[in-house]
């Protein structure tokens, strides 16, 4: 894993610039590379981290032009964050690194599937190139075939290739595995960039260090001191306009076997025998092919789906998910998991993973919570042990990133009171972190080779083959449980814990 500055928008660091590339986008006129990755681009530039030798190509079957192009981002980088920057700044489409980077930026139209793109691809390429697969699912295998058939990501010793691909990758283990097969038949493992923009930030990265630079803290990250773990990513958001993307999708394959599996590998993990990148994932592969699969009869014992109806969450009043853009009006996505999952490894044996999603819930909060066993016995007078609150560890790693401990104190008075206490590390409070999109470290790490965060085939396959008998009896038979749009989610995800003597941690609770 790359050393990235943790603020892109502070200045040069040490970290050295990446090597002179040209980055292809296919889907250029599309909402990922407006929103996010040209913004995070400028960014690098900001750094020092991307230099004059950079170059984007955008590729859209839409009619446009070079000049076009960049004026769709002038205008999206001057609105982006409502402060007249997408950066944090107040320069808008008049920031000086965005006209540093502006005139490397060109346009081809070209349908996707027609080999002529591909050759005019290679007119325009000279050296290093990475292609980003910035569109819809269906279009990853034949423009990976088109670019192999056209030579274009055959590398040398003197010149690089590498595809980098969003997700979802496959809809199920048959379409992962296929996937899978289809992009190696023209690239080797090492050309392939399957990229999470939860492992960029900077929250998820500290888990590691969290861990493995902590003697207090790896000493008892195990079942003999853990008692559970829940990881929560929830939104207040709706589908929007993604409906007819997100009623074939839900919620299960677009947030579990990539994001909260990815989250789960990095707790989960055994310590690498270093911190190259195929150390590194080799062990979360292990944690995540250690997830224990369902039995079919066990699926309603593990596993809640939940469908939001009208409410109102966050500053907006929301219509039912039946009543959305697009989404059928007898559709039986769900719009929200909750699933109880054990690791069978010797470190995790009889600790339940509790992990949970959802749209239109209560508040925005990606979280990691930690809640280690009761102590033992309390000799403290008229205390009984077992109302003692559990020491927690918080991950906080969206929207406020950081990290907090629950443990316990003595209240002041004459006789000896616990009382639960929180320590507690604020990343904006130490670091200056700037305005950043997710994708920084994550694209200056795929230009510089480094893979370590991004998922390798068979951790996909081992995500999908762990959720696939859920996904299996879901389709066979019931619907989603309704919970009303500003809540914390449908009645049964609560149970799921109830049932072992358990609660989740608040949603938008302060870590």
């Amino acid at each position: 894993m790359s050393a990235a500055p943790s603020s892109p928008a502070g200045g040069t660091t040490a970290t050295p610039p990446a090597p002179p590339a040209t980055l292809v986008i296919f889907g250029a006129l599309g909402d990922l590379t407006r929103r996010l990755l040209v913004p995070a681009i400028v960014n690098l530039v900001r750094s020092g981290l991307v230099g004059d030798d950079f170059k984007i190509i955008g590729v859209s079957h839409h009619d446009s032009s070079d000049d076009a192009l960049r004026e769709q981002l002038d205008d999206f980088i001057g609105k982006a964050d409502g402060e007249g920057g997408a950066h944090g700044d107040k320069s808008g489409a008049g920031d000086p690194d965005w006209l540093k980077l502006r005139d490397r930026i060109t346009y081809l139209k070209g349908d996707f599937e027609d080999a002529a793109t591909y050759e005019a691809l290679k007119d325009r390429i000279d050296g290093n190139a990475a292609f980003y697969l910035a569109t819809a699912p269906g279009f990853f295998g034949p423009v990976i075939d088109s670019l192999g058939d056209a030579g274009l990501l055959t590398q040398s010793d003197e010149a690089f290739r590498r595809v980098v691909i969003e997700k979802p990758f496959g809809h199920d283990l048959p379409s992962a595995e296929a996937l899978d097969e289809r992009i190696l038949k023209h690239l080797d493992e090492t050309q392939v960039y399957r990229i999470d923009h939860f492992l960029g930030k900077e929250t998820v990265q500290n888990i590691l260090v969290t861990r493995f630079a902590n003697t207090m803290v790896e000493a008892v990250w195990n079942n003999r001191y853990i008692d559970h773990v829940q990881i929560t990513a929830a939104e207040t958001v709706t589908v929007g306009t993604r409906g007819k993307f997100y009623d074939t999708t839900g919620a299960m394959r677009d947030m579990v076997p990539n994001h909260l599996f990815q989250l789960l590998a990095m707790v989960g993990m055994e310590p690498p025998n270093d911190f190259g990148s195929e150390a590194i994932r080799n062990e979360k592969a292990k944690v995540i092919a250690a997830i224990r699969a369902p039995r079919p009869e066990d699926v309603a014992d593990v596993a809640v789906r939940g469908r939001y109806t009208a409410g109102r969450a966050g500053d907006a009043d929301v219509a039912d998910y039946r009543s959305e853009p697009e989404v059928a009006p007898d559709s039986k996505t769900e719009t929200y998991v909750a699933l109880k999952l054990m690791v069978d490894s010797w470190r995790w044996a009889g600790v339940p993973f509790y992990l949970r999603t959802g749209k239109g819930l209560a508040a925005r909060d990606t979280e990691i919570v930690v809640q280690f066993k009761p102590v033992p016995y309390a000799q403290f007078a008229g205390v009984d042990h077992n109302r003692l609150p559990p020491n927690r560890m918080v991950i906080q790693i969206q929207p406020d990133e950081g990290l907090s401990i629950e443990i316990l104190a003595k209240k002041p008075g004459p006789v000896i009171e616990p009382a639960p206490v929180s320590l507690d590390f604020a990343y904006s409070d130490h670091f200056k972190l700037g305005h950043t999109t997710g994708y920084e470290t994550l694209l200056y790490d795929m230009l510089t080779g480094d893979q370590t965060l991004f998922q390798r085939a068979d951790q996909i396959e081992s995500g999908w083959e762990a959720v696939q008998p859920i996904l299996d009896a879901w389709a066979a038979d019931g619907e989603p449980e309704p919970y009303p749009a500003g809540s914390d989610g449908p009645a049964a995800a609560a149970d799921l814990l109830t049932r072992d003597g358990r609660a989740w941690h608040k949603i938008g609770r302060p870590a």
